[in-house]
């Protein structure tokens, strides 16, 4: 047990970049310490922070009080990374949103634990369990429900969650409210981990590629976002936001 702690402190270190938190996780440790926080039977809260999500917890009270609470906030944006180390002089890790996941998955497979799938159309879903249960036989699936759900039947689902008691609740899109839907319902909901997963859903279901690898290390993957969906562009607005923010903190040392 002692040495189980040794890991988990060796492998996280939390930083705040413009009064937002950061965790820097060693890779090499990610599955145990996942597990680890599991066995403290908590409410988990897992944030995959990109830059707008950054900005937009500065913005916002609600979305700001969560990421602060989150368990683990893992930078996914070139441009976090890029901050921090301009910043505080220090190397988060980056991570790709699917491979996180195929990481956290793993570990509830090899331990024998269970999923619960919330968000995309019922099609996408039953596709998404399917391949799952494919790829992970040790997974236990123990309940999927589609997004677009009536407000009347959301209490419904709630309890479903919180007596099927997964180990991981992963939200997709189609939730009304998005990330905001695990925010608000935190308390309700029961323990274990719980993540947004945005458009993963898609991917899982094989209807949309995820980046490579070689895109995302050259912080190249914008491109094939901004193909899909071009009005993405406008974002190089709040990225230049962003950027002088960063310089400001600098010139000024303004703490965090």
């Amino acid at each position: 047990m002692g040495d189980e702690i040794a890991i988990a402190d060796q492998a996280i270190e939390r930083v705040h970049i413009l009064k937002v938190p950061i965790d820097i996780v060693d890779p090499a440790h990610l599955s145990q310490l996942a597990f680890q926080l599991l066995t403290e039977g908590k409410e988990l809260n897992i944030v995959l922070l990109s830059v707008w999500d950054l900005l937009h917890a500065r913005r916002n009270a609600e979305y700001r009080n969560y990421v602060e609470h989150a368990s683990l906030v893992i930078p996914i944006s070139k441009s976090i990374v890029r901050g921090v180390q301009f910043l505080l002089g220090k190397q988060p890790v980056r991570y790709m949103p699917f491979e996180f996941v195929i990481c956290l998955l793993s570990m509830l497979e090899s331990h024998e634990l269970s999923c619960y799938l919330l968000g995309g159309k019922k099609r996408i879903l039953i596709k998404v369990e399917k391949n799952l249960r494919a790829t992970f036989p040790g997974l236990r699936i123990v309940g999927r429900y589609p997004g677009s759900f009536k407000r009347h039947d959301e209490a419904i689902i709630i309890e479903a969650i919180r007596k099927s008691s997964p180990s991981l609740l992963l939200v997709g899109r189609g939730v009304r409210g998005g990330e905001h839907w695990i925010a608000r319902n935190s308390d309700q909901i029961g323990k274990g981990l719980r993540l947004w997963c945005s458009d993963l859903f898609d991917v899982f279901a094989e209807r949309k590629r995820h980046p490579s690898r070689a895109s995302f290390n050259l912080g190249l993957e914008w491109i094939g976002y901004c193909l899909q969906s071009p009005i993405k562009l406008l974002r190089f607005f709040p990225l230049m936001y962003y950027n002088l923010l960063l310089l400001v903190y600098k010139i000024f040392k303004i703490k965090k």
